[in-house]
């Protein structure tokens, strides 16, 4: 019998993470707690910015996009925010930078390799391919067993598994 594999991926869904950005750039200008702070969102290249007159402002447009982000259910890892998550003084408002994380680096996938290869079942193999990992064994079970302890591991990435052969 034929190995069975699946592929460990941490991609973006980026029309999601549009549809996201639309409807809370939507709120923020509608809502009565924004008028008159200067508050918006919007893309900026591949990043996201959000303005506002005040720090406190800032991370709040923060917090209705990242709202949107978990009802169009993606994940707030795929959020990089810029510096240590703080809004910066840029002229007469504050600025905050997001990015979004696409793939598995190399250092993240050798962590998670490692992870299978300790506290995984002993025939489960993990092989790095790029930006994602494949994960190879004879039983379909002990690979359900691997992505349900990677679900439990806490890691700073948003993780799927596809390809399950």
């Amino acid at each position: 019998m034929a190995d069975s594999s699946f592929d460990v991926v941490s991609k973006v869904d980026k029309q999601e993470v549009s549809n996201a950005l639309g409807q809370a750039a939507k709120e923020i200008s509608t809502r009565y707690d924004f008028r008159g702070v200067g508050a918006s969102i919007e893309w900026s290249g591949e990043n996201i910015l959000m303005k506002a007159s005040t720090p406190e402002r800032t991370l709040a447009v923060l917090d209705v996009f990242q709202t949107k982000l978990v009802k169009r259910k993606v994940s707030l890892k795929v959020l990089d925010l810029a510096g240590d998550g703080e809004p910066k003084l840029s002229g007469k408002e504050y600025r905050l930078e997001a990015s979004l994380k696409d793939g598995i680096s190399q250092e993240n996938a050798k962590k998670i390799s490692k992870i299978i290869r300790d506290e995984g079942p002993k025939s489960v193999k993990a092989r790095i391919e790029g930006d994602e990992l494949r994960v190879t064994s004879k039983s379909r079970d002990d690979l359900q067993q691997v992505q349900q302890m990677l679900r439990e591991t806490d890691l700073d990435l948003a993780l799927q598994f596809t390809n399950y052969r």
